[in-house]
């Protein structure tokens, strides 16, 4: 059971992984910086938002009824200063009308003043913690007393996420021994080229969802430490992605010649590219995926109907479930043994065993099955960690839930930037890495 101690540890390292003000000495001042930016940019966009609901009409639009009077002609911006719960804001940009701006409220600047601006600050980040744009909608509607439409909201999240989007861009100082990579696949939303009108007479782009998937680097250094530092969406996983992919991840400052191991689910794309990009690196196939793939070859035959160990009748599906459930145990203790010799002899006792019965089965696993032997070079401490790319399907499962959610992406942006977050909050929420250090 978790304990109170260890649920308010996890709280504090999502909350300073997400620029929350509550952070440890040697963070404070890197993340409040982080967060100054954020809320100089939620600030800024929702000012813009509240003019353009005001006057009813975008920046540059034509006018149909003629030249608007001054108090109703936009001439820019002006600066003016703000303090926020993470610091001063010397120049915040707010927009100027040709006329009037002495007398001009500010509903924004009025209630984020008037609020308990660490409260409200904490629910514009809240999005960072998994919050969808419609709940931060209403969110920001408890704090500015007025509805922001679901276009201005997700044009506040797209300038608060600026911060996060250098994280994709920053070099990679250091190359870590140790790659795993993995795929996960989402839905996006992409035009068609298509128009339709909607029923208040707008003309629409027509969009379609398609599958894509974002491909994921987790590195793992020898003292097990491990973390994502690179990720890209593309339509597929064959090998021409892989290549970009391991190219851009060069391009960032990765040493080809560097890593040694390479993880994957046995993918045939990356298998094709990778002496290319990184010439040093063997794979290594992940040890679950190749135990799983054995399974659809079993032919059940000779099924015991009675449990050999309590003597109990086994209906046949009890019987196959059995079977299937004993081999993949065996199978999967093959590589639990501490050094490769022991691993290949425990390998022969399982093809002993099993080979007259299911000779289809053991015939799949054998095949190919030095290449899950390959982490053998590495100190026995890491070898659960690098057997096989269980790291990244744990992180895959919580983004998939947040995915589950939205249904499809509105864009490739969109996908990227939540897939960033659940990653922030994922590395916080384990105390996985000093996350300043890899931003």
């Amino acid at each position: 059971m978790t304990t109170i101690a260890e649920v308010r540890s996890q709280t504090y390292r999502v909350w300073r992984s997400s620029f929350q003000s509550e952070l440890n000495s040697a963070l404070e001042a890197h993340l409040r910086q982080a967060a100054l930016i954020g809320v100089r940019a939620v600030l800024q966009t929702a000012l813009v938002e509240e003019l353009r609901a005001q006057l009813g009409f975008r920046p540059y639009a034509r006018s149909t009824s003629g030249r608007k009077p001054p108090e109703q002609q936009r001439s820019g911006f002006f600066e003016r200063r703000a303090e926020t719960s993470y610091g001063h804001i010397p120049d915040l940009r707010v927009p100027k009308l040709r006329r009037g701006n002495k007398d001009r409220t500010w509903q924004v600047l009025r209630r984020y003043q008037s609020a308990q601006q660490s409260v409200l600050d904490k629910a514009l980040y809240l999005y960072t913690l998994g919050l969808s744009v419609r709940d931060l909608q209403e969110a920001l509607f408890l704090f500015l007393d007025r509805v922001l439409s679901r276009t201005a909201v997700n044009r506040v999240t797209v300038a608060a996420q600026a911060p996060m989007d250098a994280w994709r861009q920053a070099p990679i100082t250091e190359t870590p021994p140790v790659l795993i990579v993995d795929g996960v696949w989402g839905e996006i939303l992409y035009p068609t080229g298509d128009m339709w009108t909607d029923r208040a007479g707008h003309q629409r782009q027509r969009v379609r969802g398609q599958a894509r998937v974002i491909l994921t680097a987790m590195a793992v250094w020898p003292d097990g430490r491990h973390y994502i530092v690179h990720y890209q969406v593309a339509e597929g996983e064959d090998a021409v992605a892989w290549s970009a992919f391991l190219q851009q991840m060069l391009d960032r400052g990765l040493d080809g010649q560097a890593v040694r191991l390479v993880v994957s689910d046995g993918t045939k794309g990356l298998l094709e590219v990778l002496p290319a990009h990184l010439p040093g690196a063997q794979l290594q196939r992940c040890v679950v995926h190749k135990v799983r793939g054995f399974e659809r070859y079993l032919s059940y035959n000779e099924v015991p109907s009675v449990d050999p160990e309590t003597g109990q009748t086994l209906s046949k599906e009890e019987a196959r479930q059995q079977r299937r459930q004993v081999m993949k145990t065996e199978a999967l203790d093959i590589f639990d043994a501490p050094t490769k010799a022991e691993a290949e002899q425990r390998l022969a006792q399982f093809v002993t065993k099993w080979e007259a019965v299911e000779r289809q089965a053991v015939h799949n696993f054998k095949w190919g099955i030095k290449r899950c032997f390959t982490f053998y070079q590495f100190e026995p401490s890491l070898h659960p960690l690098i057997r096989s790319t269980n790291l990244l399907e744990r992180f895959f499962r919580e983004f998939r839930a947040k995915a589950d959610e939205i249904g499809a992406f509105p864009n490739k942006d969109s996908c990227l930037t939540v897939f960033h977050l659940v990653m922030v909050r994922e590395h916080a929420k384990h105390d996985r890495v000093d996350f300043a250090k890899t931003t």
